[in-house]
């Protein structure tokens, strides 16, 4: 910032000017790391469906749409005239007609959605429920046997390393999905039955 004559309250604040080296540099790291998590998340996908054909008796085919959107990157885009990039932290592209996967907690349902493309939230929406607490308050506050009773039902680690990701440490998926019914339409909720963390 310095060489830029830029004068920051708080060196934390820095950021690199659009045209410059590092900014391109930067641009062209998050594109690269983008591109390297959606076909991370394809080959997953193949490798799923190969797992379950492996073990069901009964032949089928998973030729409809895969829903593979990005949680938490940049993009260029064009809104209200200008040519901007948008940071999406906690939020999905939601452009009309677009599929997107907003995901509940460890013992709540997920939705896959269709976009409306509204305007004014930049065509997003969130990408999931979102935390009411912290991490370290969540592990603080609940024990293992918590984890057990708020998983019930669900295939999932019940141990004291994801305590932090408790159902109650997150918000209301279904609050979440009302408040924003401007921004999505639901067209599938899938429920729980398997959670991989880690």
């Amino acid at each position: 910032m310095e060489r830029f004559y830029v004068n920051l309250p708080d060196k934390d604040l820095a950021y690199f000017p659009e045209g410059t080296e590092h900014f391109d540099d930067y641009v062209a790291a998050v594109g690269w790391a983008q591109d390297f998590a959606r076909l991370n998340r394809e080959l997953m996908m193949a490798n799923v469906v190969n797992a379950i054909r492996g073990v069901m008796p009964k032949p089928f085919a998973a030729d409809v749409e895969a829903v593979n959107c990005h949680h938490n990157y940049v993009q260029r885009e064009h809104h209200f005239g200008h040519n901007v990039l948008v940071t999406r932290k906690g939020a999905v592209a939601a452009w009309p007609g677009q599929m997107g996967i907003i995901p509940g907690s460890m013992g709540a349902r997920s939705f896959i959605v269709r976009g409306k493309g509204e305007p004014q939230a930049f065509c997003s929406c969130s990408h999931g429920a979102g935390r009411v607490m912290s991490r370290t308050e969540a592990k603080r506050r609940f024990t293992v046997a918590d984890q057990i009773q708020a998983t019930q039902g669900v295939e999932c680690r019940k141990d004291k390393e994801v305590i932090d990701e408790i159902p109650m440490a997150y918000k209301d998926i279904d609050a979440v999905m009302r408040a924003q019914a401007d921004l999505v339409e639901i067209v599938h909720t899938l429920k729980q039955v398997v959670c991989v963390k880690g």
